[in-house]
């Protein structure tokens, strides 16, 4: 087990360990700022996902976003917990993007771990604390009941 991971419950570490497995398949050679992460699903099924950047920066993709991509290509719907895992010396929060599509998939409440690679440094937060208005599809239901 990593460095820092005694103090997470064992589902959270797991999903760390997970993420640390394919940091090094991160594609930033431009930022050079390694990010992996892993989610787990409703069925208890862990997906990862790495960065993959582009010359195009737009184009870039991040890891949270894809290891969601993995979930829905392989029938997941629900995210019950994240872990983000980068090589900076503080541990990263997901972006704002990530944040949304993680509100997609997930409740307020699900437990989203952010670790660095190089410090063991960590940090534990709700989603609904890095997203506390997300916009989700309880907003657009009355579209067209005006």
């Amino acid at each position: 087990m990593a460095r820092g991971l005694e103090k997470l419950p064992g589902e959270l570490a797991e999903l760390v360990d997970a993420a640390l497995r394919v940091l090094p398949n991160s594609y930033a050679p431009y930022s050079n700022v390694h990010v992996a992460a892993a989610v787990r699903d409703e069925k208890g099924r862990i997906h990862v996902g790495v960065n993959v950047e582009n010359a195009s920066y737009g184009l870039t993709v991040c890891a949270e976003r894809n290891a969601v991509a993995a979930m829905i290509a392989a029938g997941g719907r629900r995210v019950v917990g994240v872990a983000v895992v980068s090589d900076m010396r503080e541990p990263l929060p997901p972006c704002g993007a990530c944040r949304q599509v993680l509100a997609e998939f997930s409740d307020p409440d699900t437990l989203v771990v952010s670790y660095s690679a190089r410090t063991g440094r960590l940090c534990v937060w709700k989603l609904g604390e890095l997203l506390p208005y997300a916009f989700t599809a309880s907003h657009i239901e009355d579209v067209g009941h005006g």
